[in-house]
């Protein structure tokens, strides 16, 4: 079980919704030194994390970064863009791409040195959307798959490093994103909440909010999963014969 307090987080995307929520669960849970990255932030110094009085403040997420911040315990992949669309637009497509995945993989890849020397975790922000595409928002739905996917494949590739990585499915909340859509939505508060709790109980996927959450059973026990640990055995044991 992983503790949230006394550890040191970067949040992306926390400008607003789930991200803004996140970093305020983070501070409460205790000494949390809670580092935010808004997407296209400018580079900002640190400011001092004192045990109890956290702050917030914005990173780049590079080499610079990485030397600023010199130990980092969680990172939670939350930015992102959703746009409506019909696919037929490649350009959509491929900027949904490059802010959901190759964002996402990007961060990831400059903080996972950090993460490593503190057996630390990452926490990728995903949707249900991964699992069933919302034809209205097809390039976002198209990303989100395409992250999951990224999501269960760095789970086995970095289990050597000694780094756990999370994928969060949340449903729909309410968040600016889906501000026209009438149905009851869970706060941001309520979902920042539930996805540290998973995050701290080890469920590698997190379902938050009352439209994701009837999905955990079936996900966890169902076929899908099922190939995703045969997969990741499978690789496991390729990667150790060809050390």
């Amino acid at each position: 079980m992983t503790r949230i307090e006394s550890t040191t987080v970067l949040i992306t995307g926390a400008s607003r919704g789930i991200g803004h929520a996140l970093v305020d669960e983070a501070l409460a849970r205790g000494r949390s030194h809670c580092l935010r990255r808004d997407a296209y932030a400018a580079r900002a110094p640190r400011l001092p994390c004192q045990a109890g009085h956290a702050r917030r403040h914005q990173q780049r997420a590079d080499h610079g970064s990485r030397q600023r911040i010199g130990s980092l315990d969680l990172l939670i992949n939350n930015a992102g863009i959703a746009r409506y669309d019909d696919l037929s637009d490649p350009a959509v497509i491929a900027e949904h791409l490059a802010v959901n995945l190759f964002g996402t993989l990007a961060v990831t890849r400059a903080f996972t040195p950090l993460l490593a020397r503190s057996n630390g975790a990452i926490v990728n922000n995903l949707s249900v959307n991964a699992f069933a595409p919302l034809p209205l928002i097809a390039s976002y739905s198209v990303s989100k798959a395409a992250a999951f996917s990224a999501t269960q494949s760095l789970r086995t590739l970095l289990s050597a490093q000694g780094v756990s990585v999370y994928a969060v499915l949340t449903g729909i909340v309410d968040t600016d994103m889906s501000r026209g859509v009438e149905i009851p939505k869970d706060t941001p508060a309520a979902v920042a909440a539930a996805i540290l709790d998973g995050v701290e109980k080890g469920e590698h996927d997190i379902f938050p909010d009352a439209m994701s959450r009837p999905m955990a059973d079936n996900w966890r026990t169902g076929a899908g999963k099922a190939l995703e640990v045969q997969y990741a055995a499978l690789t496991a044991d390729t990667l150790a014969g060809a050390r």
